[in-house]
């Protein structure tokens, strides 16, 4: 029987390496995301929204910023159900994976102190998390419960997906700076890199369907690909 190939000359995966492949690659990426959002927080220098928001909560609670993280996650998915948004399983995953990995990496990571080392932290803590998306959504099991926020939103009121997420993060980023939040400079690289990012590794890490004895092709980008856990 003929094998089935890919556009690149290489096998398409069977049905169950496709799946194993994909919860790998989903777990993998949660835990990155995680431990890439503890970089940020390292480097002092800014962080993403939704961290402004996490920390800022976390000052004002006294409670980890994991934890907050996923308080937070919780929080967000209950809002799910008047937008009638279904949960997958990178969903519910989300929730906790991402700020369970923050911990522990902010415990095994050593305090940093000037702009030599922090620099390369924030720079590499932005790649890692382009890295950590590209691996999760393109498993495709399910958007994290921020990004189901603003894909819901934009269902209900009939705004645009870029409207709802403008929306929705500047208020994030405006209440986490009141409650003592880090913005910075490494909150704008961020913003302008982490698109472009994940587009790229959306690319490398794409899961290809499984042999069915025809030829195969990479399928398009999935939705809401630049969206974030």
């Amino acid at each position: 029987m003929r094998q089935a190939t890919t556009t690149t000359g290489g096998p398409a995966l069977s049905t169950q390496s496709r799946l194993g492949r994909r919860l790998i690659q989903l777990y993998v990426g949660l835990a990155l995301y995680g431990a890439s959002s503890a970089l940020l927080v390292e480097a002092g220098l800014g962080l993403e929204p939704w961290g402004v928001l996490h920390q800022g909560l976390a000052e004002l609670t006294g409670l980890s910023i994991g934890v907050v993280s996923i308080i937070v996650g919780a929080a967000v998915l209950l809002l799910w159900i008047p937008l009638r948004q279904r949960p997958g399983l990178g969903t519910v995953s989300n929730v906790f994976v991402v700020g369970i990995a923050m911990d522990a990496t902010l415990a095994a990571v050593p305090e940093v102190h000037g702009l030599a080392v922090r620099i390369p932290l924030l720079l590499a803590g932005i790649v890692l998390n382009g890295v950590a998306t590209g691996l999760y959504i393109a498993a495709r099991f399910g958007p994290g419960p921020r990004d189901g926020l603003m894909t819901g939103l934009h269902r209900r009121t009939g705004r645009s997906i870029r409207l709802m997420r403008t929306a929705v993060e500047v208020a994030v980023v405006v209440t986490g700076f009141v409650l003592g939040g880090t913005i910075g400079i490494g909150t704008v690289l961020y913003a302008v890199s982490i698109g472009p990012l994940a587009q790229l590794f959306l690319r490398v890490f794409a899961v290809l369907p499984a042999s069915d004895g025809s030829t195969v092709v990479a399928g398009g980008q999935p939705r809401g690909a630049i969206l974030r856990p």
